[in-house]
C-alpha cells in the first residue's frame, strides 16, 4: 500500500460514524466518556455487544453482524488503513449493529465498562512465539476482559497458530475455566457446516488453508 494510499483511508477513516479513534491521552487516563455507554451513545438500543479484538479488516465482525442483526458487533484494532474496509463497508450498507474501535488491546478496558459486553471473539491473532504475556489469551489479558465481560460470557479463539490454540486450552485449564469446545482442525474434523459461523474466512485464514494449516477453534467461559 502507497503512503498517499494510506493517507486518503485514514482521511475517510474522519468521516465514518461508526469509527472511534479515541486519542492516547484519553486512554490513558482509564475512563474514556463512552465506557459503559456503548448501547445509548454508539448503538441506540439495548441489544447485547460482542466484540472481535484484532479484527484487522473487520470481515469476522461483518459477518457476524449480517447474521445476527439483532446483536451489536465492535472490532477493536490499531491498524487504521486496515479499520477503513470494514468502516466503510458497514458505513456503506448503512449497518446500525456494527462499529470499529481504533486502539491498543492493552487499554480496552479504559473504553468499556462492567458487564457491557457480552462475548468476546479473537480471530487469527498473533502467537507471539517469545514473548507469551502478549497473547491475547494470556491470563493478564483475561483479567481485563473480565473487568468488562459479564460474567461466564464466552471467548471465541480461531486461529491457525497451533501454539496458541493449546496455550488457550493449558490456560483455560490451569484457571479451572468451563472449556465449552476445543477442536485442533475444524475443517479436517468436519465440525464446520455451512451457515455456521465458522465457517466465515477472513483474508487470513484463506491464505493459511491454501498454504494448507489447520484452522483451530477454543471456546471458554470467563
Amino acid at each position: 500500500m502507497s503512503g498517499k494510499d494510506k493517507i486518503r483511508k485514514f482521511r475517510e477513516n474522519e468521516s465514518f460514524k461508526c469509527l472511534i479513534q479515541p486519542p492516547m491521552d484519553e486512554m490513558l487516563r482509564g475512563d474514556h466518556p463512552l465506557k459503559g455507554h456503548w448501547n445509548e451513545q454508539i448503538f441506540g438500543n439495548s441489544n447485547p455487544i460482542v466484540v472481535e479484538l484484532g479484527c484487522g479488516k473487520g470481515e469476522y465482525t461483518i459477518a457476524l453482524a449480517q447474521r445476527n442483526p439483532n446483536i451489536n458487533y465492535i472490532g477493536v484494532d490499531i491498524k487504521g488503513a486496515r479499520l477503513w474496509k470494514g468502516a466503510k463497508f458497514a458505513t456503506e450498507n448503512n449497518m446500525g449493529n456494527v462499529a470499529f474501535l481504533r486502539t491498543r488491546i492493552d487499554f480496552i478496558g479504559s473504553i468499556f465498562g462492567p458487564d457491557e459486553i457480552s462475548e468476546i471473539w479473537i480471530t487469527f491473532a498473533d502467537p507471539q512465539p517469545k514473548k507469551p504475556r502478549k497473547r491475547l489469551t494470556h491470563p493478564m489479558f483475561l483479567d481485563r476482559y473480565r473487568g468488562f465481560l459479564k460474567k461466564g460470557g464466552i471467548v471465541n479463539l480461531k486461529t491457525d497458530s497451533q501454539l496458541l490454540h493449546e496455550f488457550t486450552i493449558e490456560t483455560a485449564e490451569s484457571l479451572g475455566l468451563e472449556i465449552i469446545e476445543k477442536n485442533a482442525d475444524i475443517y479436517g474434523s468436519g465440525r464446520v457446516t455451512d451457515g455456521d459461523i465458522l465457517s466465515v474466512k477472513t483474508f487470513y485464514e484463506s491464505m493459511f488453508l491454501k498454504e494448507g494449516k489447520p484452522i483451530t477453534y477454543t471456546a471458554f467461559r470467563l
